[in-house]
């Protein structure tokens, strides 16, 4: 039996799928993810239908969720094949944890805002992904005791790169992390390689501020 959850909302999913791809996004896997999750779930309650037009929402506790077309850029770019072990530094509201999942082998998701991981950890059940593992705590040190990481994604701007996510990268491993002031940004992909560290500019961005020892 279909999960009502996962149901509700289809056409809405299907046409902001769609819209993404008329904007661009080719990735079929992160198309495939899009569609497959249920966006309403991280959103407050009585907006759903607005979960899924392409913009930002606040999710309070002075949190955003960033617009679809943003998460599925950024997915894009980090081209993920099903098989990475994935870092994210920011569960925010779980949403792109839920695409990670989707996307990766396993996910493990770090959020410094206790009721905003709790809430998100009940959307991130009720979607049914079994290959996620959450941990309240600072994002900027990252997850020491399951590195390293093929991929890490670091959803809020910082001053500037972290070296502890940079030792937890595998080699051969990336990191999209923003990079700038705590109005405007850089992403910018990190590639460790023989134990140097490679920076690629991406595009300008707008995220809310990392905060930690290595943040703001």
């Amino acid at each position: 039996m279909a999960n009502p959850i996962v149901t509700e909302y289809r056409a809405e999913r299907r046409h902001l799928v769609e819209s993404l791809q008329s904007q661009g996004i080719s990735d079929l896997a992160v198309l495939r993810a899009i569609e497959m999750t249920p966006r309403h779930l991280f959103v407050p309650s009585g907006i759903g239908r607005q979960a899924y037009e392409d913009r930002p929402i606040h999710i309070g506790l002075k949190q955003t969720m960033s617009q679809p077309s943003i998460h599925a850029r950024y997915l894009e770019i980090a081209a993920l094949t099903g098989k990475e072990r994935v870092l994210e530094i920011g569960t925010g509201s779980g949403y792109q944890t839920v695409l990670l999942a989707h996307l990766a082998e396993q996910v493990f998701s770090i959020e410094r805002v206790g009721p905003l991981l709790e809430r998100a950890r009940q959307a991130i059940q009720a979607c049914g992904v079994r290959n996620v593992s959450t941990l309240l705590g600072d994002g900027t040190i990252g997850w020491r005791a399951y590195a390293p990481y093929d991929v890490i994604l670091v959803s809020a701007g910082g001053p500037s790169i972290p070296q502890p996510l940079v030792e937890q990268l595998a080699e051969g491993g990336r990191m999209l992390i923003p990079v700038g002031d705590q109005e405007e940004q850089v992403l910018a992909l990190i590639t460790r390689r023989e134990g140097k560290v490679e920076r690629r500019d991406i595009a300008p961005v707008r995220f809310v501020p990392l905060k930690g020892t290595h943040g703001w």
